[in-house]
């Protein structure tokens, strides 16, 4: 990993840890399969996707596609799931331009949030 990268994760990863978190009501579980488009590739979107999932208690995972896009699965509580992607959104170095979102059926047996390769 090439020092830019290297100072890039660190930069996210203390972004995402020095978060301030609102209060969350108790909200129903839902798992939906949201494809974020725009420049969201090669400025840390999946790591930040990632820090955050695992700070909101979600499950999941996320990964790049061919074509530019960022697709993730997130299980959780609805809210949570909200706060994320809006807050995904508002990123400034990435543009979020298009959110894509299907709802689908919970899976069970899921642990923790992972990033695809």
């Amino acid at each position: 990993m090439g020092f830019i990268s290297e100072w890039q994760n660190n930069y996210v990863v203390k972004q995402v840890k020095n978060l301030r978190l609102p209060e969350f009501k108790t909200t129903e579980i839902r798992r939906e399969e949201i494809e974020f488009s725009g420049k969201v590739q090669k400025v840390g979107f999946r790591l930040e996707v990632y820090e955050l999932a695992n700070r909101l208690g979600l499950t999941g995972w996320v990964e790049n596609l061919p074509d530019g896009s960022v697709r993730a699965q997130f299980q959780g509580e609805m809210d949570r799931i909200e706060f994320l992607v809006e807050f995904m959104k508002s990123l400034k170095r990435a543009k979020v331009k298009n959110v894509k979102i299907s709802e689908l059926e919970i899976l069970e047996d899921e642990k923790g949030f992972i990033i695809k390769e």
